[in-house]
């Protein structure tokens, strides 16, 4: 084939998934408000995965369970020169949900607060529109990808899972996007280098004697020492690790006692360690134990630490983010471009850029003027148009020859 019928094949295969995606928009907007309002934990998205087995089967697309929950769907070449993986994260989370939405969750106590239903509803977009070229795919010898996979909101999370399986294998590029309520919806933004950082938890469990607060003498202030590590650990990682990688250890459950006048027995913290540098991320292991123990040490109280490794940061590859940014540029404009910076965000979509190269884009999700939200809020409230943008942007990137 010559240079210019090559060229105007791929202009008329992107101009073709275009119309797709518009054709589609009013039922993706459906779907995305079906999922929004049947959220499901890590490891229990077991509607969700349905759903997306009986779209995705009466599409014609060849689907492949993944153990547990989430599926592959592979569009395009059988035995392709080269492949593209397209990733949507299905989990929610234990958040009440209070937007106030008339499709809110249904659920008690947990919701799509961080934007998964939409991460779903755009690679899925984008598998469709896909499949209406698939000739044309497997006639360039390209295939696509497109992995649903559960848990990333836990440690371990589900891309191990992916990983296991080997979904991953022969993969040449991997995208993502992920809802980003902080920039304009209409808007996508980039960054080459690392775009998150790396996220550990940290479960401590303090225990001692118990006892009565008029005799702390006598037994082991269990809260004192609980007070401590609360405010030391965190001080003690900033003086032993390079400040550069920007170390934050932040406490989101403290626990301990029942009463005024009564020592506890036990005590907990669970937090998230995060860090903007992997090579520090990799040195950290067996630090907080150790800084935990000596701690504790002359308040007469035992320790147990669980360190759980979480994910390391996200680093986007240069032609990943080259190819991305002229999908959107392609369709929404040259302004829709914008620049982002790391974040403290984790993501386990990291851990499939170890297997491939690929990029993570920040999907604008604010109606311009509107209210800016925070992710992991029961309030969270995202602008629908996100969703023809994200899957138009992913389906296009998938085309790239960048």
């Amino acid at each position: 084939m010559s240079e210019l019928a090559s060229s105007s094949t791929a202009v008329d295969a992107a101009a073709a998934v275009l119309a797709e995606i518009e054709r589609l928009l009013p039922q993706l907007t459906t779907w995305r408000r079906d999922l929004h309002a049947h959220p499901e934990i890590a490891h229990r998205e077991i509607r969700t995965t349905a759903f997306l087995r009986d779209t995705l089967t009466a599409a014609d697309i060849a689907i492949t369970p993944l153990p547990g929950t989430g599926l592959i769907a592979d569009i395009g070449a059988d035995h392709p020169a080269r492949r593209i993986a397209l990733r949507a994260d299905l989990d929610a989370l234990p958040v009440p949900e209070r937007s106030g939405l008339p499709f809110r969750s249904t659920v008690d106590g947990v919701c799509h607060a961080c934007g998964h239903d939409v991460h779903t509803t755009v690679v899925l977009g984008a598998a469709l529109a896909l499949k209406t070229i698939e000739s044309t795919l497997a006639g360039r010898g390209l295939a696509v990808r497109c992995i649903f996979q559960p848990a990333e909101e836990v440690m371990p999370g589900g891309a191990h899972d992916v990983l296991d399986f080997g979904a991953m294998n022969g993969v040449d590029r991997a995208l993502a996007v992920h809802c980003d309520p902080s920039i304009d919806a209409g808007t996508v933004g980039l960054t080459v280098g690392p775009i998150t950082a790396a996220c550990d938890a940290v479960d401590i469990t303090l225990t001692g004697p118990g006892g009565h607060t008029s005799r702390p003498h006598l037994s082991a202030d269990l809260t004192f020492a609980l007070g401590k590590v609360l405010t030391e650990v965190p001080a003690v990682l900033s003086r032993r690790l390079d400040p550069r990688s920007g170390v934050a250890l932040v406490w989101g459950r403290v626990e301990a006692g029942n009463a005024a006048n009564v020592i506890p027995a036990s005590g907990h913290l669970l937090g998230t360690l995060r860090m903007l540098d992997a090579d520090e991320w990799k040195r950290v292991d067996g630090l907080v134990e150790q800084i935990v123990q000596d701690i504790v040490a002359p308040y007469q109280v035992a320790a147990q630490v669980r360190h759980i490794r979480g994910v390391p940061p996200v680093v986007n590859d240069a032609g990943a983010v080259a190819a991305l940014a002229a999908a959107v540029r392609r369709a929404e404009g040259e302004r829709s471009v914008v620049p982002t910076r790391q974040s403290l965000g984790g993501e386990d979509f990291s851990w499939l850029l170890q297997a491939a190269p690929g990029a993570l884009a920040r999907l604008g999700t604010r109606t311009p003027g509107g209210a800016t939200y925070e992710l992991h809020q029961g309030d969270l409230v995202i602008d629908e148009s996100a969703i023809g943008i994200g899957a138009r942007t992913l389906a296009l990137a998938a085309l790239s020859d960048t």
